[in-house]
């Protein structure tokens, strides 16, 4: 129980010489040791399963203004974190048929060097979906002996390029002469 204390009052105090509490008052550490000790007399213990408050005086402090500011607290940066989380990421939407090109970071079987590996192979079609986590693809050429479902953050929508923008495509005289002084 001592080196519990220690230890406790020890990590308390590093944690600087000043506090601010949630209402802006400005604390030394002493000044907060009896949060600590409150804390300490009504947490449960693994040897006796119960609070040192409990045994010693025989009730259960019950703190309704700290727990209803724990609680504001956690619900506060709980959906603070499924904001930030719903901004920047989007559901995934495909449909069996769709085209989709998968992230080879995974996949040790391609031949050639890790440089010069494509960072997506495809594309291929969805032949059904798993929930909204997983689809399930026909793989073709060297992938045919993979597992054919792949989680949605390793796919990515394929997108051909549009021949009217590219009406030459790879025809192009200067892509030619570009090509023929790499080789």
């Amino acid at each position: 129980m001592i080196q519990t204390l220690e230890d406790m009052i020890r990590r308390f105090c590093a944690y600087g010489l000043e506090f601010k509490d949630s209402d802006g008052f400005t604390h030394d550490w002493c000044t907060l040791i009896p949060a600590l000790e409150l804390e300490y007399k009504t947490s449960i213990h693994s040897s006796t399963g119960k609070t040192p408050e409990m045994l010693e005086k025989s009730f259960k402090i019950i703190l309704d203004k700290a727990r209803h500011h724990a609680n504001r607290c956690m619900l506060y940066s709980f959906k603070y974190a499924k904001e930030r989380w719903d901004k920047i990421h989007k559901p995934p939407y495909f449909r069996i048929g769709d085209f989709l090109i998968v992230s080879t970071y995974n996949f040790n079987n391609i031949r050639g060097p890790n440089k010069l590996k494509d960072s997506f192979a495809g594309p291929f079609m969805i032949k059904a979906l798993h929930g909204p986590n997983a689809v399930q693809l026909e793989l073709t050429g060297e992938l045919m002996n993979k597992h054919p479902t792949f989680p949605v953050s390793l796919i990515k929508p394929y997108s051909s390029s549009d021949r009217e923008l590219f009406p030459l495509g790879n025809k192009h005289p200067l892509w030619k002469k570009e090509m023929k002084r790499k080789l």
